[in-house]
This record gives structure tokens, sequence and C-alpha cells, in this order.
């Protein structure tokens, strides 16, 4: 029990004073450091926490923090911005939208969720994560990141999780650039078989990739003569959040 205490207290100490270092954890708690980089790292595993890409010395939060309660972050900037877009979206759609932020450049998790009406729909629960290379959020964020952190990605290896999935580091480069230029990313059975999603970036001020929508759905649904229609809708709902967010 005291060691779930003392992950805990260092979790929250993170979240105070990220990006932190071992160093300055072990002053405030006292403790050795081998325990603190010990209790850092399981964190880190879990997908708590994660070393911040500025400095890999230091600490910060990962985003499956956000999806440990979603209500109890409605009043944050993200959410408070996109729930009524992404309610409007699904209405338009009727099809399930996702709100998705990246972990680092580890995967994406989902941290919200808005259903639609069909008794057939994609399912993904909240927390769940994916893979940065194999997903439409993914593609969204990768393509507006620059070209060193794409080449991590890459060479953290770009596993294959269907027929579809791309894994030649030349072909997710041209992929990246068709959802620069369209504004939309789009997966068709790349990880999951039979679903399908149509994401778009939500940016900064300065074009920083923060977060994603998505319209999701089973491939039985997905017309190939819809895409930009449903490309323009996703886009437009991401600028949407974008402007309400940072407003």
């Amino acid at each position: 029990m005291k060691s779930v205490i003392r992950s805990l207290r260092i979790l929250e100490a993170v979240a105070q004073h990220q990006p932190v270092t071992v160093g300055e954890l072990t002053k405030i708690f006292g403790l050795p450091k081998s325990t603190v980089q010990r209790t850092l790292v399981t964190l880190n595993e879990a997908g708590w926490l994660r070393a911040s890409r500025g400095d890999t010395t230091r600490w910060e939060v990962g985003a499956r923090v956000l999806a440990v309660r979603p209500a109890a972050h409605q009043g944050s900037s993200l959410f408070a911005a996109a729930r009524e877009p992404m309610c409007r979206l699904r209405d338009t759609v009727d099809e399930t939208i996702h709100l998705s932020v990246p972990d680092g450049l580890r995967c994406m998790v989902m941290v919200d969720r808005v259903d639609c009406t069909q008794a057939v729909r994609t399912y993904h629960q909240v927390g769940d994560t994916s893979p940065m290379h194999a997903t439409a959020t993914g593609h969204a964020v990768l393509a507006l990141l620059p070209a060193d952190e794409v080449d991590e990605v890459i060479a953290n290896g770009l596993d294959r999780y269907g027929d579809a999935t791309i894994t030649d580091p030349q072909e997710l480069r041209e992929e990246l650039e068709r959802v620069r230029r369209d504004g939309y990313a789009v997966n068709r059975n790349q990880y999951r078989p039979d679903v399908c999603a149509i994401a778009a970036p939500i940016v900064t001020g300065n074009g920083t990739p923060v977060a994603t929508v998505a319209i999701s759905m089973p491939d039985s649904r997905y017309d190939p003569h819809e895409v930009d229609r449903w490309g323009r809708l996703v886009a437009d709902t991401a600028a949407e959040i974008s402007a309400r967010r940072f407003e």
C-alpha cells in the first residue's frame, strides 16, 4: 500500500511541477534517487508519465491521465471547446465521433467519444490507445510534426496490424504529404479490421497539433464517394474546436 501511495504522490508532484527531474523529485520527497527513478519508470510503462520531448531528463504527465475521468475535465479548454462541435458533427453524419490526444510520439489516446444512433457502430473505450502510423488520428498529428519527429516514429518500427497497414517509410511520408494537402487523414482497415476513420488535427495558434477529431464507422458504411465530404466536415469541426479553444 505504501508503494501505491508513493506512486500517486509522485504522479501528483510531476503534474504540479512538470517538466521535473529525478533530482528535484528526490528533494521534494526526501526519498532515495533509485526509489524515485524506479517509480517513474513504472508509471511510464503504465502510460501515466513520459519523458519530456524537450529534455528527456525531465518528466511530465502522459496523455492517459486525461482519459481517467473525462467528465472531470469538462471545464478544460479542450473538452469545453470540443463537445458541442463533436455533437453537431455526430448529428450531421450519424457516426461515432472521437476526440484523441497524442501521448508524445508513442501513441494516440482517445479521451472523449460521442456515440451515434446506428445499431451497428464502432466502439472504442475512452482511454484506448492506438499507434501513430496506423490510424487516421495518428496521421493527422504526424502530418504537422517536424520531419525529425516523423523519422523517430519510423525508427521505432512500423508494425503491421493488417493488410492495409502502411509499413513502408516512404509510403508513410507520401501519405502524410497527402494529409497536409487535403487537411484530413483517412484510415480504412489499417489498424482494426472493418473499422474506418476520417480525422483532422486540432492545433494551437502556431499550428502545433494538440489533438484530433475523427469520424469513426464500420467498413460496411464506408463510401469512397463520401470521403471528400466527410473530410471537409471533420476538418471544419477541427478548425472550429481550435478557434474555440484559443479564443
